[in-house]
């Protein structure tokens, strides 16, 4: 059964039945996804007496809340929290997480393949479960309270290096035996030969590690106790418990702090895209 077009003067069509239905879906799976967010900006324009008004544009909208709250110090300072253990962990994972990737797909050495199943046999242990481990580790060393505490368990993941290894192992033996002949050493060949021809790889990593710590809560909740180390996420959760809930309040940051992953899906969609289905590929 198709869908045929009638309407004159217009070429004939066909449209599959399973394919509006698969439009369909998606529609409403879009929807349902996006409603959440929606409601969240909307509030974050009322004030504290339209907050349970479920209306989706307010009655009187006002940017007072963002003016506070952009106004408040605190707030400065768990966004500028955030971008910093954001920015440096993506940055330690493109760099160790693609060093290790490529050592296991283009070296040959005894246990190498020991070494790999140990790193990812480490995926399978929930985070909960390595929590209080982490936490003696930054007790015993004096890393609580401290950007490096925050940072240190998330600095190389064996996601990260799965994912490299397995780009890397698409790179032609010839390209790095041809560089040797040239008297290129191995972090040369590594870096100016074998990292350009995974950029989609390095894409996806930088941007998931990105989004991962900029809306890591748990971890951080733990090993932090100054108001002045919070990440957005802790900061945002401290007004929930200060005097009295301030709804409106909270959802202005969340819509602030949701910004700069909007941003990043905007512009980078394209990437994000394109390393998950390579990625799936090469599993």
């Amino acid at each position: 059964m198709t869908v045929t077009s009638s309407s004159p003067g217009l070429p004939m069509s066909r449209i599959k039945p399973g394919r509006i239905v698969s439009w369909t879906l998606l529609f409403i799976g879009g929807v349902i996804m996006i409603t959440p967010i929606i409601f969240m900006l909307s509030t974050s324009l009322k004030d504290a007496s339209q907050v349970y008004d479920l209306r989706v544009i307010p009655a009187a909208p006002t940017l007072d809340n963002y003016i506070e709250i952009l106004g408040d110090g605190r707030f400065t300072r768990w966004f500028i929290n955030s971008m910093i253990v954001a920015v440096i962990v993506t940055i330690s994972n493109v760099f160790f997480d693609s060093l290790v990737g490529y050592t296991l797909a283009k070296f040959k050495f005894r246990g190498r393949y020991l070494v790999f199943i140990a790193i990812l046999s480490t995926l399978m242990i929930p985070t909960e479960m390595l929590v209080l481990p982490w936490y003696l580790m930054a007790s015993q060393f004096g890393w609580l309270d401290s950007y490096w505490g925050i940072m240190f368990p998330g600095m190389m993941t064996a996601f990260g290096t799965f994912l490299m290894k397995q780009f890397f192992e698409g790179v032609p033996d010839d390209f790095i035996e041809a560089a040797r002949i040239d008297g290129l050493n191995e972090f040369t060949i590594w870096w100016k030969i074998a990292m350009p021809l995974v950029t989609p790889a390095l894409s996806a990593l930088a941007i998931f590690t990105f989004l991962g710590n900029w809306t890591a809560f748990f971890w951080p909740l733990i090993v932090t106790t100054s108001a002045e180390l919070y990440t957005l996420p802790v900061g945002l959760s401290s007004f929930a418990v200060e005097q009295s809930i301030q709804w409106e309040k909270i959802m202005t940051g969340a819509s602030i702090a949701t910004l700069p992953t909007l941003l990043i899906f905007l512009f980078l969609q394209r990437y994000i895209v394109r390393g998950v289905m390579l990625a799936g590929l090469k599993g």
